[in-house]
């Protein structure tokens, strides 16, 4: 069956994601786009198995429907898309890329014209459709190439003070992960100070047998590993089609996305003075963002898991910054999309503004704000997991050791917040056959304990 989850269709190469599957998608998306009186649609791809072919096939179909089609010339990660779809005045934007899933995996990403995930009322409009176009015929039309990576270096280049980063030298490593960031950072920090080293920059469909998911600590360790070889200032890696970022410090220690999201909404309204609007997070992210936001006197607004429900917030409200649990975060005013090179690059802004190394940086967020320990633990979804997770919404625990719950969200699966701001939270994964389990504590152990209880809830 051919469903959307939190950022688009995906399926296993194959078996789900055929041409056949896709064919009958672009086709009711093709439909959908008809009746809202699109006219332009840009299209990317990835560098997955067949991802170009892909995207050819669907802007052939999509210009037999009478579409103005525009493919990405060579593989282009997913913000640059996005930045096309919103710059270039496109009614909507596909990327064939399955993420940060692992390599069996292709997928089918829209983004709507303000340049961010397809809203769940769009993406439901295209699953409508699919009966309808079960034994349509292709006609195939003429299309046009232009490179999108270009430009969309340019626009993250506009955001950044380079002024800054001509002042000193910051050695990065760069891990693309056998993905579509590959090159762009050396581009991106032309004629500045930093200097870059590049790790797996060639094409591996299969991601060098990992998923190129960089804020999982075990997929990037041969990042961690070179940084400490080559004494660079900070590691930096992204996924699978560039949208997430992931953070190693100079000492080659993994940075988890907890922590990385309020480094940078630190920056943004410290550093660089902005307090307009609201901030954004998803329910799976941690409470250092909370205590921020309470001490600066912003608002706060919590969403389910998916970049599409921040965006859905950003059409509605002012939104000065927007962020999730999975690496991706997003300056929103800018381009209502994750953007994994921007933030990896205003971390490096932070420390020029600061004079101050990733772990100073993190030393001082903790001395302000407490510590938080985060772990995520992916368990294999079965009826068992489904049924206890509904059991306990029904009835959650009131308390965990010798700690009260607070209150309980379950806008997402379950959330369980605890007196002294520890939470744990259930869900099932959007993107991936797997039952997510989260925690965050303001001790190491103790987030491996309350981890360790909360997977064993589910397994009553």
């Amino acid at each position: 069956m051919i469903k959307f989850g939190t950022d688009g269709w995906r399926g296993v190469i194959s078996k789900d994601f055929t041409f056949e599957n896709l064919k009958k998608v672009t086709l009711a998306h093709g439909k959908v786009l008809k009746e809202n009186g699109a006219k332009r649609v840009a299209v990317g791809y990835d560098l997955r198995f067949l991802s170009e072919d892909c995207g050819r096939f669907v802007a052939g179909i999509l210009a037999g429907m009478g579409f103005e089609v525009v493919l990405s010339k060579g593989f282009a990660p997913t913000p640059a898309v996005s930045f096309m779809t919103r710059y270039g005045k496109f009614d909507n934007g596909i990327v064939i890329t399955a993420s940060h899933n692992h390599g069996k995996y292709n997928g089918y990403k829209v983004k709507e014209s303000f340049g961010g995930a397809a809203r769940t009322v769009f993406t439901k409009k295209i699953e409508e459709k699919l009966l309808e176009v079960e034994d349509l015929e292709v006609q195939e039309g003429e299309f046009r190439e232009e490179d999108f990576t270009a430009p969309y270096v340019e626009g993250v280049r506009n955001q950044l003070e380079l002024s800054l980063f001509k002042e000193r030298e910051i050695n990065v490593v760069h891990d693309p992960m056998y993905g579509a960031q590959q090159g762009l950072l050396f581009k991106a920090v032309e004629g500045t100070k930093v200097n870059v080293t590049e790790i797996h920059a060639y094409r591996d469909p299969l991601f060098g047998g990992k998923h190129p998911e960089p804020i999982v600590e075990k997929n990037i360790t041969g990042l961690m590993e070179k940084v400490r070889a080559v004494k660079a200032d900070i590691g930096m890696a992204h996924d699978g089609d560039g949208d997430r970022v992931g953070i190693v410090d100079e000492n080659g220690n993994f940075v988890n996305s907890q922590i990385v999201y309020a480094l940078l909404l630190l920056h943004i309204v410290r550093n660089r003075g902005k307090k307009d609007g609201v901030v954004v997070k998803t329910v799976s992210t941690g409470y250092l963002v909370d205590k921020i936001c309470r001490k600066e006197g912003l608002e706060l607004i919590e969403t389910p898991v998916g970049f599409k429900n921040i965006s859905e917030i950003a059409m509605e409200r002012k939104v000065l910054f927007g962020g999730e649990e999975s690496g991706g975060y997003a300056l929103m005013d800018y381009l209502p999309e994750r953007d994994g090179l921007l933030m990896g690059l205003l971390i490096v802004e932070k420390m020029l503004a600061e004079g101050k190394t990733v772990s100073e940086l993190v030393k001082d967020l903790f001395d302000e704000f407490g510590t938080a320990y985060y772990k995520r633990m992916d368990l294999p979804v079965t009826d068992r997991e489904r049924k206890a997770l509904e059991k306990l919404k029904e009835n959650p625990p009131e308390k965990w050791e010798n700690l009260k719950v607070q209150r309980v969200l379950t806008i997402d699966g379950l959330k369980i917040i605890f007196e002294d701001d520890s939470w744990l939270l259930f869900r099932p994964s959007g993107t991936e056959p797997v039952f997510r389990v989260y925690a965050e504590t303001p001790d190491e152990k103790r987030t491996e304990e309350l981890l360790s209880w909360g997977a064993s809830l589910l397994r009553i």
